[in-house]
């Protein structure tokens, strides 16, 4: 416990002073990681903790996005007002979707959540007057608080910075906790939780309904970064995308989306930079980790920690043996 308090309290301290140290370009690249980071931990309850593969995510992610800024220019640009709306429509659009998602399981569900979200695409798409339909929705005011305006980059960053490691240490004591330990009984095996009396049903859909209310707040974020959003940004791609980041990172590991939302958009970054064939590279990446390292980053992490604790092992025997 102690120990998580000080690796917790050392990762603030280096958020606080990132904007000290990179530049305005690396500390954008820093903003967009820890924006996917909160969208990849919120699929992650689903796919790591609850054992359902989605494959509609980015439903949530765009329903949080058009809300904050739909709310921005129409209601108030105040983040209270703006972020509680997202959540809140998530939130609903979750709950409504997952009542026929809950219905099927493995397959089924991965196509229902597709088809679900290219529904929401579609609404989106072809809403012009309300949505900006193929256009996007631009001119969203910057997000305020009582009189302070997210003015620059920097202001945006500590704003990310700080819902994310907010969403972190939340995700962190649901997954821990006996609820979070029933949702890991359930990816395991679902008739065995089912035969101890546990509604399974009822667990599952609660879990829905988070991870969409999470993906939701993860939308809100990229709105105020980007004061643009598109109906790209809602389509099966990028649900395919955090799929990957989940995937690459370590699904089942509270650690492993963010370290496979840094890895993708780096990739996506720099190799973009050189060719616009960076989607193949990626593949690439991915279909290397499901073949060799299919525990993700935080697997080969765990890996290296335990040869390097039983290589000290044995030369501590050695030692002791010749002594």
């Amino acid at each position: 416990m102690k120990s998580t308090f000080v690796k917790f309290l050392l990762v603030i301290i280096a958020l606080c002073l990132a904007p000290f140290v990179l530049s305005l370009f690396h500390l954008n690249l820093l903003t967009e990681i820890l924006i996917f980071a909160v969208f990849a931990l919120s699929l992650n309850v689903l796919v790591g903790f609850t054992g359902l593969v989605s494959l509609g995510h980015a439903a949530f992610f765009g329903v949080g996005a058009y809300t904050a800024g739909l709310a921005a220019q129409n209601v108030s640009s105040n983040i209270i007002v703006t972020l509680g709306m997202a959540i809140l429509f998530s939130v609903i659009v979750a709950a409504i979707v997952g009542i026929f998602c809950m219905k099927v399981n493995g397959f089924y569900f991965l196509m229902l959540t597709l088809a679900f979200s290219q529904m929401i695409y579609s609404f989106i798409h072809q809403s012009t007057n309300l949505t900006g339909g193929s256009n996007g929705l631009s001119g969203i005011p910057r997000a305020t608080i009582g009189g302070f305006e997210f003015a620059n980059a920097v202001f945006i960053f500590y704003l990310v910075a700080f819902i994310f490691i907010i969403a972190y240490a939340v995700l962190r004591i649901v997954v821990k906790s006996p609820y979070g330990q029933v949702l890991i009984g359930i990816r395991e095996n679902e008739t065995r939780v089912k035969s101890m009396g546990y509604n399974t049903s009822l667990y599952k859909y609660t879990a829905f309904v988070l991870a969409g209310g999470v993906g939701g707040l993860a939308g809100s974020l990229y709105t105020y970064f980007n004061g643009f959003i598109a109906p790209s940004d809602v389509y099966w791609t990028m649900s395919g995308g955090v799929l990957i980041m989940v995937l690459i990172g370590g699904a089942g590991k509270i650690l492993g989306p963010v370290f496979g939302a840094a890895l993708y958009v780096i990739l996506e970054t720099v190799i973009s930079s050189y060719t616009n064939s960076w989607m193949m590279i990626v593949g690439a990446v991915f279909i290397i980790f499901v073949i060799f390292f299919p525990k993700g980053i935080v697997g080969i992490g765990e890996s290296v920690i335990q040869k390097i604790k039983t290589k000290k092992q044995q030369t501590y025997g050695k030692k002791s043996h010749a002594a």
